[in-house]
């Protein structure tokens, strides 16, 4: 009767009109409420019955609602769950199965089912993997999951790396070869026998995949260096079982006290990796750098050879020698002369970037030392040595040389790139200098050698605040198949190729360069190749810092409130500010009523990493303070700090 009124459908048109709808990412607060964030600086508020239909990260559509002059919205359609398969604690409730995801931003855990049968009953605190099955905007019902894996017993203390390796859906375990891996055919023959010449490797005490052996001569204060790589693309061909597999996995996972190699420890361990006394296919590049430090441009030459290394040096017994302490000393006077030389190609290779590109800034490096159960017995700091800069230094000229190479002579490869800065950022960092009394166009920060120049400034300035400051503003470094220049290097192109049994991008370098020697004609590595690498990349890193913070909380949950430790404030935010333990290399978090009693004197600035109190500056990023661990969350891998 009323369905074609005119009146009716005239007056439903307007109300649907008025009817907004946005679209944005869920932010949950501990409080109940949320917020729905549209874009970096606008957001909705989302009341707490409505977030009874969401979670953290859902991406929605969201209904705009208005009283009294205020907004608030109604999260009306999924786009995009937060959670698909995750990892996550079991938790019984009157008998009743649930799974808390392990994400500090989730608080209630989610009704669980449990398909697939296990031997033993599961306890609470297991972790298990399990799959979203229902979610109340997408399916009318509330949120429900199936269990759909077993990971690890609560009181497991491997667990940090289980669960995190699943979290990431990243392996655990090597890849497996059965078959007996021989030489693919072609692979022998023309190589040059390079065996009688000394190589020598420098290592790890504990490595056993060894990817690089070098040999150096020195006349008439030139230099004359060859680099041999391990050779695994010997052995694996192209979109073999054994190639997707090293693709999939993409890098060699290196984690506290366990690694999960890219290739099987056969190849990677045995086969390929250049033990001394043992003759290993490699492929070569010998260079030629004159007294100066530049490379003489027609003497870089890569080819396919046989070495037999000498001698596995390590690098805390090498740097000790050359800094004239500890008892060790080379056996072979070859050698020995070598390091010697190898130790001022490194210094001559060290200033030549230091005047024409950029170099390292020494950092400290932390180690966890692990007992044979995974626990955490003290955290041990490493500074790079003489001996590190010396293989540094060679893997560098020899990356140097790739990128070259196959920029000349194809004009792709897989290429790290580095843009300096973006051209928003490029005016924040032309603006900070020129607050610190250095006067630069905003287009400098986009050329490399203005790039180069500007960088070599902070040589010369003692104000830390200004460099790290400058160093946030920078972009990340990312993959090509192009070449492109790296601009935190200050090269005009940069190409790894030197660790091809621990990355997959370097084993497709070696298959270009091959195909370049024997005349091959090659494709251009794809988009889905890179996207490959990246992801994998991404997840490595992930997983690599999630595993420390777990092991942190551990380690400082028996000083909470007892111990002081000296800190580098590293970031400042609107809530407080993240620092780092020296001693340690953990990551603490200073919420501003820790920095000072009464909350409302204190100001955090963001834009410019300064806090103030009273309105007088009191503290600013790279500055040292005192600080005492105020309280460690474990479960949610947190360690709160206050300022002592």
């Amino acid at each position: 009767m009323f369905q074609n009124n005119p009146v009716l459908i005239k007056l439903k048109k307007k109300l649907c009109a008025k009817t907004v709808r946005v679209e944005g990412t869920v932010k949950s607060n501990k409080k109940g409420f949320g917020f729905l964030d549209i874009d970096k600086k606008n957001s909705y508020f989302i009341k707490p019955i409505h977030m009874k239909k969401v979670m953290h990260g859902d991406k929605v559509i969201a209904k705009i609602h208005k009283f009294d002059n205020k907004e608030s919205v109604e999260p009306e359609k999924l786009i995009t769950p937060f959670l698909h398969k995750f990892v996550g604690k079991v938790i019984y409730k009157k008998n009743k199965l649930f799974v808390l995801p392990d994400y500090f931003c989730i608080k209630k855990p989610i009704m669980c089912i449990l398909k697939k049968k296990l031997s033993f009953k599961l306890q609470n605190e297991d972790w298990v993997m399990s799959k979203l099955l229902k979610h109340p905007l997408r399916d009318n019902n509330v949120f429900c999951a199936e269990i759909i894996d077993f990971v690890s017993k609560k009181n497991n203390t491997f667990s940090p790396w289980l669960v995190t390796l699943s979290k990431y859906n990243l392996n655990k375990k090597p890849p497996k070869e059965k078959n007996v891996i021989k030489l693919l055919k072609n692979e022998e023959l023309n190589r040059k026998d390079l065996t009688k010449l000394n190589f020598f490797t420098i290592d790890s005490m504990n490595t056993k995949d060894i990817d690089d052996a070098f040999f150096i001569k020195k006349i008439n204060n030139i230099f004359y260096v060859t680099v041999a790589i391990a050779d695994p693309t010997a052995y694996i061909s192209p979109n073999s079982k054994l190639d997707i597999s090293a693709m999939n996995r993409g890098y060699t996972n290196y984690l506290p006290g366990f690694n999960v190699p890219m290739l099987p420890r056969y190849i990677s361990e045995n086969i390929c990796s250049l033990k001394p006394n043992v003759k290993r296919p490699v492929l070569a590049c010998s260079f030629t750098v004159l007294k100066n430090g530049d490379f003489v441009d027609n003497k870089i030459n890569f080819y396919l050879a046989w070495i037999k290394s000498k001698a596995k040096l390590i690098y805390e017994n090498v740097s000790n020698w050359l800094e004239n302490t500890g008892s060790w000393k080379p056996k072979n006077e070859n050698i020995k002369k070598q390091i010697k030389i190898f130790y001022e190609f490194c210094n001559v290779r060290f200033l030549w970037r230091k005047r024409n590109a950029l170099i390292f800034k020494n950092t400290l490096e932390y180690r966890f030392q692990l007992n044979d159960k995974y626990e955490v017995l003290g955290i041990n700091i490493e500074s790079r040595r003489i001996a590190h800069r010396i293989v540094e230094e060679a893997m560098l000229s020899a990356n140097i040389c790739a990128a070259n190479y196959l920029n000349k002579k194809l004009g792709f490869g897989i290429y790290n790139v580095h843009n300096g800065f973006d051209k928003n950022n490029s005016k924040l960092a032309a603006l900070l200098l020129s607050s610190n009394g250095f006067n630069f166009n905003e287009k400098d920060f986009l050329n490399l050698n203005s790039f180069c120049q500007i960088h070599r400034i902070f040589d010369f300035i003692s104000d830390k605040y200004v460099y790290k400051r400058f160093k946030k503003l920078q972009s990340f470094v990312e993959i090509s198949n192009v070449p492109s220049p790296h601009f935190a290097l200050g090269l005009n192109f940069y190409a790894t190729w030197t660790s091809p049994i621990r990355k997959y991008s370097d084993m497709i370098n070696h298959r270009l360069i091959k195909s370049v020697i024997r005349k091959i004609d090659v494709d251009m590595p794809n988009n889905k190749i890179l996207s490959k690498i990246i992801e994998n990349k991404r997840k490595i890193r992930m997983s690599e810092k999630d595993i420390q913070n777990w092991l942190y909380v551990i380690f400082l949950k028996k000083v909470e409130g007892k111990k002081i430790f000296l800190a580098e404030i590293i970031d400042v935010f609107k809530s407080g500010l993240r620092v780092k333990i020296i001693k340690n290399g953990a990551y603490a978090f200073i919420p501003t009523i820790l920095i000072h009693n009464m909350k409302n004197e204190v100001f955090c600035n963001y834009d410019n990493g300064s806090v103030y109190i009273k309105n007088k500056l009191k503290y600013k990023i790279s500055d040292l303070i005192k600080i005492k661990i105020f309280k460690v969350k474990i479960k949610n891998r947190n360690i709160i700090a206050k300022i002592y």
